[in-house]
């Protein structure tokens, strides 16, 4: 899915030059549960702005699905984020004054998406926030908040999800269930990547990379710890709410539901 190859990225600031990512080279593959993790300076978020397509790199090869994006315009990366990519981002980044479906409706406006409510309802469901779609961000808990954002994430139905810091402002059960969450989507084939400096969340990846000094320091599997999880949390399959695919089939919105009284 993913081929990076000798990554660099450098800014200048004034009349120095900072090498951010020194020859980054890495493979991630359909469905891996990947950790970035790297002390502040590191280039960890550097190397996640790459990913995300947010930043170019200043040389280097990076395949996307296949598909060379390291030189594509602004325009043209805009459309790959919003087709393959979902973005978590320990802020929430909700908009105080809309209520939870409609900051999940957002990026299908964009797009000019039909059925925009229908798939945004569903998406809502599939995190266990049926029952506060119209609640504004104020009147939700913390892992409440990042439960829209979650599935503000996944309505485009992205092959892989982005993650920076997510658990940063929750609690540790918000944290767990949070961390459950991106659990099953993988489980499901998602494609998810944090950027940590927790190592109790990289524990729950199956990999984890540690960058230092723009380098790639170490690359090792793991055996990932389960998130304790409520007895009423389900794993469902939604149909009423599919998304058209590129051939004009029906795709299912990746169901991945708990109990929202649970969240802090």
């Amino acid at each position: 899915m993913i081929t990076l190859r000798d990554i660099t990225k450098r800014y200048h600031m004034g009349e120095f030059e900072v090498h951010a990512l020194r020859g980054v080279s890495l493979d991630i593959h359909d469905g891996d549960f990947v950790a970035i993790m790297g002390p502040s300076g590191s280039g960890k978020s550097t190397l996640m702005n790459v990913l995300g397509c947010l930043d170019v790199p200043t040389s280097g090869s990076y395949l996307l699905d296949g598909i060379e994006v390291a030189g594509m315009s602004e325009d043209e990366l805009a459309t790959v984020r919003n087709r393959k990519i979902g973005f978590v981002f320990q802020s929430f980044n909700l908009l105080p004054r809309m209520s939870a479906i409609e900051q999940v409706e957002l990026p299908l406006s964009y797009a000019r998406t039909p059925n925009r409510r229908q798939l945004s309802m569903a998406a809502l469901e599939s995190v266990g926030l049926g029952q506060r779609m119209f609640h504004k961000p104020a009147e939700l808990s913390g892992g409440q908040q990042q439960r829209v954002a979650i599935a503000r994430a996944l309505v485009t139905q992205p092959s892989m999800i982005l993650a920076d810091e997510p658990t940063g402002n929750l609690d540790t059960q918000a944290s767990e269930e949070i961390m459950g969450l991106f659990t099953r989507l993988n489980e499901q084939g998602i494609t998810v990547i944090f950027v940590t400096h927790e190592p109790e969340i990289a524990a729950h990846t199956r990999r984890i990379l540690t960058i230092r000094d723009g380098l790639v320091q170490s690359d090792r599997a793991n055996t990932p710890v389960r998130p304790e999880q409520p007895d009423d949390v389900t794993v469902r399959t939604h149909t009423h709410a599919a998304a058209p695919s590129a051939n004009g089939a029906a795709a299912a919105t990746p169901a991945v539901s708990g109990s929202p009284s649970h969240d802090r």
